[in-house]
């Protein structure tokens, strides 16, 4: 059963905003708590009335601050619609150990120092896209299934959700002949964010605090305003919105963080939006940023094996090649290239004990017996699945230079993950879309296994 952790959708709220902001869409109100740095707990309302309202936590009022206001922001370059967010974002830091945060008569879900049962999912927004073209049937939820996915994984009643990253895919209006996605919002205003993340996600939002990792579909030449606005956990700076493209050299890149889930055990969050799939040149500010980041964020004597490295693109995982089905993409370059000089073939420290991801629209675990982490990828949450990897698979193929495959299991089914917390690890779940089982993975360590447990749902 679900824990009641409702949001009113009555509440008196808004920012005062801009001089002539877009008219807003009716009862928008959406309320979440996002994990940033140090596992620091921030409160969001997203909303379309006048005033930031205040939490009761503990018994005490915590006002609400204006993240950001209504605002329709100018065209980028090669933008054909204007990005309109006819509603304001409100938030508040909580307190750390708070016990109780209300908003109005409803509860918001607080981190709990030690989760006991995380969701995993990613890649969860319906693919609109002229330039491919792609068109996914978005009115069709056998087609398109993140609400019914979203449903599931909050009856699994977990403490945390991790999405890596990919919220949003409506970047181009659907064609008077495909009446598969027939009066959809597209774009990158809050009304393709609504209805490709936020209605959909509702029951998980409400269910668990959330820790949120940037995908390339919001790097700043597409979703990266909305991000900005609505989902990184941290302050919202003025050269890194996205707005100005000018300012892309910033607002592409934002610095790695842990959130501690008790004992040794915690997550590293690492934004790499705007890897892309090639190698990188190593005279080049992405390989400078990285390695930079990557320096200090894995420097330390970490617990070997308790850190979850969650980054969009997997370094150590296998993608389907349509061009090509016998030969599939491996691995990611930009991040291979990035890491390697680093830490040779192994690509990690020994405190990372796997490395979860999305970028790939299927779920993949791969494990290896030469050393580097196993590679978990959990892109199956909605948007259009990917091929099928070749079966059988071919022999001695390899993610990177260096890594031998011990096991590969791999659906392109829809779905989402669990992992709960067990003596030395984790047991990863994977399920179809209505809570069926599909595989399940032990986690001690870098050592892992998976069994098949039958057909998704």
């Amino acid at each position: 059963m679900t824990r009641a952790a409702g949001v009113s959708t009555l509440l008196v709220l808004a920012l005062a905003g801009c001089a002539t902001p877009p008219a807003p869409p009716a009862a928008s109100v959406y309320a979440y708590v996002l994990l940033g740095p140090d596992g620091h707990a921030v409160a969001r309302v997203v909303t379309s009335a006048m005033a930031c309202p205040s939490l009761d936590v503990d018994g005490r009022s915590v006002p609400m601050s204006v993240r950001a206001e209504p605002a329709t922001l100018p065209l980028r370059p090669g933008q054909l619609k204007a990005s309109a967010f006819p509603v304001g974002v409100c938030e508040a830091m909580l307190p750390p150990g708070a016990q109780r945060a209300r908003l109005g008569d409803k509860a918001l879900p607080l981190p709990r120092a030690a989760p006991q049962r995380i969701v995993v999912i990613g890649d969860t927004g319906c693919r609109l896209f002229a330039f491919e073209p792609a068109y996914q049937r978005c009115n069709d939820p056998a087609q398109w299934p993140f609400a019914a996915v979203a449903a599931s994984a909050a009856v699994a009643n977990p403490d945390l959700v991790i999405h890596v990253g990919d919220y949003h895919y409506r970047e181009s209006a659907c064609p008077p002949s495909q009446a598969g996605c027939a009066g959809s919002p597209w774009g990158y205003g809050f009304d393709a964010w609504e209805a490709d993340f936020f209605a959909p996600a509702r029951p998980l939002l409400e269910q668990a605090p959330w820790i949120v990792v940037r995908g390339n579909h919001e790097s700043c030449s597409r979703a990266g305003q909305g991000w900005w606005r609505l989902l990184d956990p941290r302050p919202l700076a003025a050269a890194q919105d996205c707005i100005d493209a000018a300012d892309d050299g910033t607002g592409n890149y934002s610095a790695p963080y842990a959130v501690p889930l008790g004992g040794d055990a915690r997550v590293l969050v690492f934004d790499s939006s705007n890897a892309g799939n090639n190698p990188i040149p190593v005279d080049g500010p992405t390989y400078r940023i990285y390695k930079a980041q990557l320096a200090e964020a894995l420097a330390g004597d970490g617990v070997a094996g308790a850190t979850l490295f969650a980054v969009h693109h997997p370094p150590l995982a296998f993608a389907a090649n349509n061009d090509r089905p016998a030969s599939p993409y491996r691995g990611n370059a930009a991040l291979q290239a990035t890491l390697s000089p680093m830490y040779g073939d192994a690509l990690f420290p020994p405190a990372v004990g796997a490395v979860v991801s999305g970028h790939i629209h299927a779920f993949e675990a791969v494990t290896f017996v030469s050393g580097q982490p196993p590679q978990f990828i959990f892109g199956d949450g909605g948007t259009a699945a990917d091929s099928p990897l070749p079966d059988p698979f071919p022999a001695g193929l390899t993610p990177s230079a260096g890594a031998v495959v011990a096991e590969l299991v791999y659906t392109n089914r829809f779905g989402f993950a669990t992992l709960d917390r067990m003596p030395g690890g984790w047991t990863l779940r994977a399920y179809g879309v209505t809570g069926a089982p599909m595989t399940t993975c032990t986690l001690r360590g870098r050592a892992a296994a998976c069994v098949r447990l039958g057909p998704a749902g």
